[in-house]
């Protein structure tokens, strides 16, 4: 998709398998030195084999500083491959990350945050101690100045009535209105979505849906300083598609969306300006139901990172202001307010519950996004299924989001949730995969009662036509609002074409559900015959895999259905195969692709390395490939491209040993050399 994508890559690298806070002992300094002292939250966001990414936060305890440097050491086989918000150095074990030019300043209580991507081999235990300006990070100090924040005043008058929880549990399940008023063009349908009509949100709503968010963009809307005025015409459209959505009976939520990127970003000096967005979005509002709901900021993020938090408190604290202060339906309307890049890792949830504590108000909801375990998500180090570490991130999500809020009484949006490889390809991640995901999570944020928005900027509902692209994909969707459905460890058996049929084995996740038949064009196979169950181990026989294999024509020949007593059936693909074969090409590095026989088989993932074993291609901390942003396989015409992106970051002259992977267990060897911008491909 469009400019999104940046924004929510960052999010998605966010996510946090494990937390670990390391808090300790201040270290005195000298009789009229400035004080010192620091915490250090050093967050594991994913891991994979051989492979993680590391997000730390550092809070200045002491007087402010105008430089930071970090030190640590590693205490397994750990290193360091980028980094980003820092320059991070190592000599061995030891690690030492300074500031960029833009967050070497930390006031008193502020915070300072950079990331970086790692390797390991045998484990990756968290680092034990930090050192910030060559004082060890131990967790307290009483700072030599007064602070700069005077204590909150208890409010003069009672929070608002309302019930949060009730509302947020009514707008369950939500669905965005994507890439059409957050569009950062001259109109709505400036990223390739039609003008919206009533009848698009009948539709949606006749889907099932009972809460539609609205993204607006506004700033390319709206006037100079220092009225900063909303176009009367754009206002107007966006009061009539909610209008329309409100009176289908939707729940609405509509907020500030890109200008988080735009302008935003450059806090503190915009906070006049989003002020003056809010004060007249409030105005125009004011009067509307209290089926619409009010979101502060999408995915807020700030160049200044080391005051992020900081920023986003004053933002959610005047947002909160400027809309109880408007009156109307306005004072007692739900309004949502976002962490920090919308992600669950536990410093950015408690960041956000202490300004709603602060806030003291009754009718306020928390929001993050999801999309996905990035591995998974994207499909990059071979993390190709919905495996146990991909499900434990999602669990991890969930939970964190949920005991900071709604264990206390305070309800968790989903504001958006899908995965983040469908911003290249819908086939990024594949499909039975794909659907495992989507119905776990269903499940999982109904377990927890956070409500969930589905992300679609097009790419799922056909706004014209009214139907979904991935029909299975939606039933599902729709399933786990419910129930939940059997599923498998695959959705593929493959036949070899090459060697005799045998019987072959899947294995069943009912999920709660029981196995009831196994059905061919709605007819059920015969149990004992066509197949067999013991425990969850789903036996075709030969006999009918060779019935339904046919004449073995490569691809799918035929699709039975496991039955389950509740939920979305789950297909099962009968597919014949043999070895992919390859073929030398030359061609350039803006337009390569690798001629492909498939013979009936697909493409899983791609391994690009050096002769000397070292990994090729961007992200070079795994040798497995990102799908569709550095490889993309096109079935119907035989070829599997290799992006301009790939090449840019393969070096000059080398030969790059490709391994495909296909679903069928096949491996297929391929080389390419770059001479310049010429590629030459070859099979040896």
């Amino acid at each position: 998709m469009s400019s999104t994508r940046g924004t929510r890559r960052r999010a998605a690298l966010a996510g946090v398998v494990a937390l670990l806070t390391l808090l300790g002992l201040w270290t005195a300094t000298a009789a009229g030195a400035a004080a010192a002292g620091c915490k250090v939250v050093y967050t594991v966001g994913s891991q994979w084999s051989g492979g993680f990414t590391a997000n730390v936060a550092i809070t200045n305890l002491g007087d402010a500083i105008s430089s930071w440097r970090l030190t640590w050491a590693f205490p397994g086989s750990q290193t360091v491959t980028q980094a980003w918000n820092a320059s991070v150095t190592a000599a061995g074990a030891d690690v030492t990350a300074t500031n960029a030019s833009y967050n070497g300043s930390i006031a008193t209580n502020g915070t300072a945050n950079f990331g970086f991507n790692g390797s390991w081999t045998g484990s990756n235990p968290v680092p034990a101690t930090f050192a910030l300006n060559g004082v060890t990070c131990t967790g307290t100090t009483g700072p030599t100045t007064p602070p700069t924040t005077p204590p909150t005043t208890p409010p003069t008058t009672p929070p608002p009535t309302g019930n949060a929880e009730a509302t947020v549990a009514a707008m369950q399940p939500g669905w965005n209105l994507g890439n059409s008023l957050d569009a950062t063009g001259a109109d709505e349908t400036s990223w390739g979505n039609p003008r919206i009509t009533e009848a698009l949100l009948d539709g949606v709503r006749a889907q099932g849906f009972k809460s539609i968010r609205i993204p607006v963009t506004w700033g390319q809307h709206q006037g100079g300083s220092p009225s900063y005025t909303i176009e009367a015409a754009y206002l107007a459209r966006v009061k009539e598609v909610v209008d329309w959505a409100l009176a289908d009976g939707f729940y609405v939520m509509i907020n500030v969306h890109h200008d988080s990127w735009q302008w935003l970003n450059s806090m503190p000096g915009a906070q006049s300006r989003y002020d003056a967005t809010w004060t007249q979005i409030a105005a125009a509002f004011r009067d509307s139901p209290d089926k619409l709901v009010f979101e502060s900021v999408n995915e807020p993020q700030f160049t200044d990172e080391g005051q992020s938090a900081t920023h986003l408190n004053a933002l959610n604290t005047s947002f909160h202001k400027i809309v109880r202060g408007s009156g109307g339906g306005n004072a007692t309307r739900l309004l949502v307010l976002p962490t920090l890049h919308t992600s669950a890792d536990q410093v950015h949830l408690d960041a956000l519950a202490t300004t709603i504590a602060a806030l003291n108000d009754r009718n306020i909801a928390a929001t993050v996004h999801y999309y996905g375990y990035w591995p998974f998500s994207v499909n990059i180090a071979g993390t190709t299924t919905f495996d146990a570490t991909t499900q434990a991130d999602l669990v991890g999500y969930l939970d964190r989001s949920a005991a900071t809020f709604t264990a206390k009484g305070i309800p968790v949006i989903l504001g958006e949730w899908g995965l983040l490889g469908f911003d290249r390809s819908l086939n990024a991640v594949e499909q039975g995969e794909k659907l495992k995901f989507f119905e776990y999570l269903g499940y999982y944020a109904k377990q927890k009662k956070i409500t969930t928005m589905l992300w679609d900027n097009g790419q799922h509902l056909d706004r014209t036509a009214l139907t979904w692209r991935d029909p299975e994909l939606y039933a599902h969707v729709k399933s786990a609002w419910t129930t939940r459905s059997g599923t498998a460890d695959t959705d593929q058996v493959f036949l070899s074409k090459s060697t005799a049929i045998t019987a072959k084995t899947v294995t069943l996740n009912p999920n709660g559900t029981t196995f009831s038949a196994l059905r061919l064009n709605n007819t059920d196979l015969v149990r004992g015959t066509d197949y067999t169950i013991s425990g969850n181990e789903l036996t075709l026989s030969s006999a009918l895999l060779t019935r339904l294999a046919g004449d073995r024509a490569y691809g799918v020949n035929a699709r039975v259905t496991a039955v389950f007593s509740a939920g979305v059936p789950w297909r099962i693909n009968i597919i014949t195969y043999d070895t992919p074969a390859v073929a030398a090409r030359s061609g350039t590095t803006a337009a390569f692709t690798v001629p492909v026989t498939f013979r009936g088989d697909r493409l899983a993932t791609m391994e690009a390395k050096y002769a000397d074993g070292s990994n090729a291609g961007p992200q070079n901390w795994t040798s497995f490939k990102e799908f569709a942003y550095t490889f993309l396989p096109d079935y119907t015409a035989g070829t599997v491209a290799l992006t301009p992106e790939f090449f840019a970051d393969v070096t000059d002259g080398a030969k790059v040993t490709l391994t495909l992977h296909f679903w069928s267990g096949a491996k297929v060897t391929y080389y390419v050399t770059k001479s310049g911008s010429t590629v030459t491909g070859a099979i040896s």
